[in-house]
């Protein structure tokens, strides 16, 4: 078991800054140290925070906080990246609970890859929206958090760089406005997906309930029980219809430890 400590972890190229023991407590309860940490080039760099507690056997509490210190209810590869720190570093079993602020999430452990079993999402809600001079016809569907997910011939020549922090807080999502997506179908098949997440408020590598949104979206569209989605990063997930509620499986991995010598001013070294 690793007390008090602190790690760098990736899934899928959403990366999170991730406190055991009372690293746990500082990260939960301290926005500006979030803030300070997970600043690139001038902190450590992430996405995002995630504070872990064991409560039970095979029960994890999780408390995530976004880049700019605020509170979200749910993140779905911080949720996986969770489940595995669970398993490596506070002996819990690989078949285990995360409990967020937006549900109690069964999660499966296999190696470097996480399986969630996911609550079925709100509804999906077609919408049109103005922005930068445009239309854009999207749905929004929200997985624990909002997301507005627009459908193009190609997310790589797509207006997305320009449109989507536009679209990020549209007063048409309301005040927290939403994470902002948009989808492509290669021809294999597979969804490509780019999105502008809220609280990183850039685009990130990857996004996990983007990813089960589009894959929703996309399973309905098809009518199929899977879809195989690949974010920004080139990792592909695969979503699924579990009947009831969706799976989403793909890949977390630790990066380092972080040993802090002085966390005030940022001089830090790290461990592989």
């Amino acid at each position: 078991m690793a007390d008090d400590s602190l790690w760098l972890m990736e899934g899928a190229g959403n990366d999170f800054l991730v406190g055991v023991g009372s690293w746990s407590g500082r990260l939960a309860s301290d926005p500006k140290l979030v803030i300070r940490l997970c600043r690139r080039h001038r902190g450590i760099g992430a996405d995002g925070v995630l504070a872990l507690d064991v409560e039970e056997d095979a029960r994890v509490r999780l408390h995530y906080r976004n880049a700019d210190g605020s509170h979200a209810q749910f993140c779905a590869n911080g949720t996986r990246c969770a489940a595995l720190a669970a398993v490596r570093l506070l002996d819990v079993p690989s078949k285990l609970v995360v409990i967020t602020d937006w549900a109690e999430i069964p999660a499966q452990v296999d190696g470097e890859n996480v399986t969630l079993r996911l609550p079925t999402p709100g509804p999906a809600e077609q919408t049109a929206l103005e922005a930068i001079g445009r239309k854009w016809n999207g749905i929004v569907i929200e997985v624990g958090v909002p997301h507005l997910v627009i459908q193009v011939d190609d997310v790589a020549q797509s207006d997305f760089t320009e449109a989507a922090p536009a679209l990020r807080r549209h007063p048409a999502l309301g005040p927290g406005g939403a994470n902002v997506s948009f989808v492509s179908r290669g021809p294999d098949g597979t969804v490509g997906i780019r999105t502008f997440e809220r609280g990183v408020e850039s685009e990130t590598l990857s996004c996990g309930s983007a990813m089960v949104a589009a894959g929703v979206i996309e399973m309905a569209d098809r009518d199929v029980n899977s879809a195989r989605v690949r974010p920004a990063s080139g990792d592909v997930l695969t979503v699924e219809d579990l009947g009831t509620g969706f799976g989403l499986t793909g890949p977390a991995r630790f990066i380092a430890e972080v040993r802090p010598v002085e966390v005030g001013n940022l001089k830090l070294e790290t461990r592989n």
